[in-house]
């Protein structure tokens, strides 16, 4: 039974930071690709980064590039992102997720919902203005 478990989140003031993370226990073989989503109250589930788990090769939403970044250590099966210069609308829960199997269409494509099989039960982030 694969389980994902986030913590980090937490009250941040406008320009501040927060690391998430992300256990991972479970896989029989690891997953091929990690993942961080957040959803906001009435909205859609955003994909913001991805990480291959075998070369360690990121992908961003357009959304967070160049503030977020998406990290791993595979000998603790943990996952991380950092996210710096928060921003109010920045605030959501934010999820990680994992994929199990290759996926050739790209990372914008990828960072959609319906392709990852696992996913954690989420940890807020309040950024306040």
């Amino acid at each position: 039974q694969v389980r994902l478990v986030e913590s980090g989140g937490g009250s941040v003031q406008a320009g501040g930071s927060l690391r998430l993370s992300c256990a991972a226990s479970g896989y029989t073989g690891g997953p091929y690709y990690m993942g961080w989503f957040r959803q906001a109250p009435g909205q859609e589930r955003e994909g913001l980064a991805a990480i291959n788990s075998a070369t360690s090769k990121t992908g961003y939403s357009d959304s967070v590039k160049g503030r977020f970044t998406i990290s791993q250590d595979n000998a603790e099966n943990t996952l991380y992102l950092q996210m710096n210069n928060l921003k109010p609308e920045d605030s959501a829960m934010y999820y990680c997720a994992a994929r199990l199997s290759a996926f050739y269409g790209g990372w914008g494509p990828l960072l959609l919902r319906g392709n990852w099989d696992y996913w954690g039960q989420g940890t807020q982030v309040t950024v306040s203005s």
